[in-house]
Formats: C-alpha cells, structure tokens, sequence
C-alpha cells in the first residue's frame, strides 16, 4: 500500500500511521530524546493537515514517547535503558498479579476463551505477520486482565500497557521471538487453565523479563551500529 492510499483514509487512521511512524523512528533513535518535533514539517512530511499530527502527538505523548515543554513544544523523552527496565519490572509485577488473580476467578467460559485465544495464536507462528499477532498478542493479555475481576486491577495494567507498548511491540518483530513467546503464553495460559495462581504469577514475570531482554539486546545493538557507522 502505498503512503498515498494510506493517507486517504478517515483521520484517525491518518494520525495511527503518523504515531506508528513517529514510533518506530524514537524507538530505533532516529529521533534522538530531546529532539523537538516540528507540527508543519511533520505534516508536510506526511502530507497532511496539522489535525491528524497533533493527534498523533497525543498519541505519543500517552506512550510517554514524548511531552510537551514549556516554549520548546512537543520532545522526544529521554528513553534510557534504566528507565525502559523499570518499566518492564513494573509490568512483570502488575501481570503476575494478574495472572494469579485469573487463575482463580477466572469463569469456565473466561478459560475456554483463553484456550482457543492460544490456540489461535499458534497458529499463527511462522506466518511472520508480526502486526496481526501484536494484536492477538494484546487480545490475550486482556483476557487475563479481565479475568481478574478486579476494575482497579484491569485500570492499573491497561495503563502501564500502554506506556510499554512501543517497547513490546518491537521486540515482536522476528520469527524467533514470536516463536518463543507463544511458548512463554502456553506456560501462562497452561497455569490459569489449572487455578494454579503461583505458576502463573511466575510465568508472566518471566515473559516479561524475557521480553525485556529482547528489547534491550535489540537496543545495544543498534547503538553499536550506530557507533561503528554500519
């Protein structure tokens, strides 16, 4: 599909594909923390009115990507790998809380669900559609939230979610770690299925560090890239 075509649909569609591509750039550090995001030249640049970039700028700002200072405008943050790793800690802990609140609560028809959410995303290993499964990706998190039965609980991971997804998002990009992932969700998927709380708890810890390794291992070695001017 080409830039053209993309851009001519409804507006919200318009500002996902600027935020998306806005994204991966901050992610990748083409746009480097500190640099000052220009609302025409970004428009001008995508083609488009200064409406959809400063939703998508909305967007970004929600995925604490970037923020908006006083007489500077909207800047990229600064996403340093101690910052980054925080957040994957607060994750794993908010999800394994999850987990061992699901497995417990969880209604027959809520595990049914989950069971064939698993099951369809293994099937989808090796299709290397990696945005289709992120989706499912996020579907099946969201059952687990939900099965927690707790609104409070299901607000706090949404949230966090949010702000971590750039960051899972990206280290979703390869056969392999789609591979092990789904992995990773059977184990999880396998404990709440059986009421088994503390295994599911130390299930969802684990993918979320294996997640953050992932990540970072990507990270250092785009920075070392980068350095070595490859």
């Amino acid at each position: 599909m080409s830039m053209s075509s993309t851009m001519a649909g409804p507006r919200p569609v318009r500002s996902k594909v600027i935020a998306d591509g806005l994204e991966e750039e901050i992610i990748s550090g083409a746009l480097p923390a500190g640099c000052k995001l220009d609302e025409t030249a970004v428009a001008q640049r995508f083609g488009v009115s200064r409406t959809p970039v400063r939703e998508a700028f909305l967007t970004l700002a929600s995925r604490s990507l970037v923020e908006r200072m006083p007489y500077r405008g909207v800047v990229v943050c600064d996403l340093s790998l101690e910052r980054i790793d925080q957040m994957f800690e607060a994750m794993g802990e908010i999800e394994g809380m999850c987990g061992r609140l699901a497995a417990g609560r969880m209604t027959t028809v809520e595990r049914a669900r989950l069971w064939d959410q698993q099951s369809a995303m293994e099937a989808m290993v090796g299709q290397d559609d990696f945005a289709a499964y992120d989706e499912a990706n996020s579907l099946l998190h969201d059952m687990i939230y939900a099965g927690t039965h707790n609104d409070d609980v299901v607000e706090i991971a949404k949230a966090m979610r949010v702000k971590l997804a750039p960051f899972r998002r990206s280290q979703l990009q390869s056969r392999e770690r789609v591979a092990e992932s789904t992995l990773e969700h059977a184990a999880i998927v396998d404990a709440i299925l059986e009421h088994d709380g503390v295994s599911a708890e130390r299930h969802l810890r684990r993918h979320l560090l294996n997640s953050a390794k992932t990540f970072i291992a990507a990270h250092s070695a785009r920075a070392q890239r980068a350095e070595s001017g490859t």
